[in-house]
């Protein structure tokens, strides 16, 4: 066994001495404002897409919207809950960044810390609540068989988490080893971060003051799947010592097979990536490839989905003629085009921002 790091040792300070760039009641983006004039060729891109969309709802089709964290952290939260009231959206699907970005904002009402500095100090990402609570409500979120989104999405909606009994977790460990072990090993690590924290049982008062600004909250609300795809390693609550690799597990692949039972019923629906150049297309093609399988041994296919990849990097290849670019075109390597390219059905690249992109389709929608 390789020697390990000791997160014990580590210096946790609160949430209240970081300065945050992005104070949500002031930047939040309102239902009202008015996006940049997209280009010619993306507004009649974004225009197909809204279309396409009414399309699929009037047929009960899904429509999945995977962003990447700079959707939370541009102030798109209110449009992201419009978006899910109106119906136009069945499953909102994001990475780690993207869940504590939500969180913070509905915890203090800021959040995005200076990188540069805080790693100078040896201070980023090392804070005491983000680590704490989302850490702590994956625990809990594993042993009431939640997904990671939604784990998370009930603590900000509910303000707080019910800690069980020591007792209670004693007995579900016992008696639901044989029916459920994945419960079972869930209720044991509950037990331990329970003990070795000194946390007590009952209901745990975790106030959100600013929820009404979080899309994890409504989707929990409104019964909509809100899926997060993490990567081990890649967040902040990783710096937290009640950090739990297998809740992280059980949370995150209960995300994953949600998230891919709305691909498998992806034919007539569509497919919105937004700002996410690895995890949308890593995941979606997973997805996709298992869904062929099923339906390839039904006779059936996936074939009518339509799929919108919106990013800022300019590209002047047009997926839509020309198809996969050589390898020695800078086009081969937007990543996330060459992947969606390759998933069948209709795919549009859209070069715009994530704030005009999002807040016109509402727009367009409404």
């Amino acid at each position: 066994m390789y020697p390990q790091f000791d997160r014990f040792r580590l210096q946790t300070r609160s949430l209240q001495m970081r300065p945050n760039k992005v104070q949500i009641v002031r930047d939040a983006i309102t239902l009202e404002a008015r996006p940049r004039p997209l280009s010619e060729v993306s507004a009649a891109s974004l225009v197909e897409c809204a279309a396409r969309i009414r399309a699929a709802r009037a047929a009960g089709r899904p429509v999945v919207l995977a962003f990447g964290a700079h959707t939370i952290k541009n102030g798109l939260s209110p449009v992201l809950i419009e978006l899910m009231r109106h119906g136009w959206i069945t499953l909102l699907a994001t990475n780690g960044a993207g869940v504590i970005h939500d969180w913070e904002f509905a915890f203090q009402g800021a959040s995005s810390e200076d990188v540069r500095s805080n790693v100078d100090r040896g201070q980023f990402g090392i804070w005491e609540e983000t680590g704490f609570n989302i850490n702590l409500a994956l625990l809990v979120g594993a042993y009431e068989g939640l997904g990671y989104g939604e784990a998370v999405g009930k603590m900000i909606s509910r303000d707080g988490l019910d800690i069980p009994e020591p007792d209670r977790l004693l007995s579900t460990a016992h008696n639901r080893v044989n029916q459920d072990a994945d419960i079972a090993a869930a209720a044991i690590d509950l037990l331990g971060a329970i003990e070795r924290f000194n946390i007590k049982p009952g209901f745990l008062s975790i106030p959100h003051p600013f929820k009404n600004y979080s899309a994890q909250a409504a989707a929990f609300d409104l019964g909509i799947p809100f899926t997060a795809h993490p990567m081990f390693g890649h967040d902040i609550i990783y710096t937290h010592p009640l950090n739990n690799g297998a809740a992280i597990g059980r949370t995150a692949l209960r995300d994953f097979l949600a998230y891919a039972e709305q691909i498998h019923q992806l034919e007539g629906g569509v497919y919105l990536s937004i700002g996410s150049a690895v995890m949308s297309p890593m995941v979606f093609e997973k997805s996709l490839s298992m869904s062929q399988n099923i339906e390839l041994q039904e006779g059936r296919k996936i074939t009518n989905h339509y799929i919108a990849v919106v990013d800022l990097a300019e590209s002047n290849w047009d997926w839509k003629s020309q198809g996969e670019p050589p390898s020695d075109n800078p086009a081969y390597y937007l990543r996330y085009c060459k992947t969606f390219n390759r998933m069948g059905g209709t795919m549009r690249y859209i070069c715009a921002d994530n704030r005009d992109f999002l807040l016109a389709l509402l727009q367009e929608l409404r």
